[in-house]
């Protein structure tokens, strides 16, 4: 298996999570995010059939995001004369695995082969957290995965926000 960054050229067929909305991302929107700027995807392939796939965008952890006793802990990371009303990070806007290949570690093994990337590369230095807006289905996922959740706010089917602290990579 091997990690590859979307580009235009890309073939995107034959990919299902059995979520619909993750299918349609990566098919219908990941170029399109791609060639704006807003977000760069990734997939994992496997003699050319994609096993699973996440995308990466900016975003930042700000202090009305969060409860007062949540916003001390995050700030408590700084010196106090560095301290701001956000923080950077990165979220990643969708993730995703194939059906065809669940129940075999593979989210968990991308997870560890992204946050590495993100911890190893000098490009992505200019953030402290990574954060998703996960699925209430997937949040247990999340969890495991060393998340926490920064905000209980219920949007839909997600909740609004957990996070991980790139620090504690180190």
């Amino acid at each position: 298996m091997k990690l590859v960054k979307l580009t235009p050229d890309t073939e995107l067929a034959g990919f299902d999570c059995g979520d619909e909305d993750l299918n349609n991302f990566l098919v219908e929107d990941a170029k399109g995010f791609l060639d704006k700027r807003i977000a760069t995807s990734y997939i994992l392939e496997d003699d050319g059939n994609i096993v699973a796939y996440f995308c990466l965008l900016n975003d930042k952890i700000s202090r009305q995001d969060v409860t007062n006793s949540q916003w001390k802990k995050i700030k408590g990371g700084f010196p106090e004369r560095k301290q701001f009303g956000s923080y950077p990070a990165i979220k990643i806007g969708r993730f995703a695995v194939s059906s065809q290949y669940k129940g075999r570690s593979i989210g968990t093994d991308l997870m560890n082969l992204l946050k590495g990337m993100l911890n190893e590369n000098p490009i992505y230095y200019a953030f402290r957290y990574l954060t998703v807006d996960a699925y209430l289905s997937a949040i247990d996922f999340y969890q495991k995965n060393d998340f926490k959740i920064l905000s209980e706010k219920i949007l839909g089917d997600h909740t609004r926000l957990m996070f991980f602290d790139m620090m504690e990579l180190e």
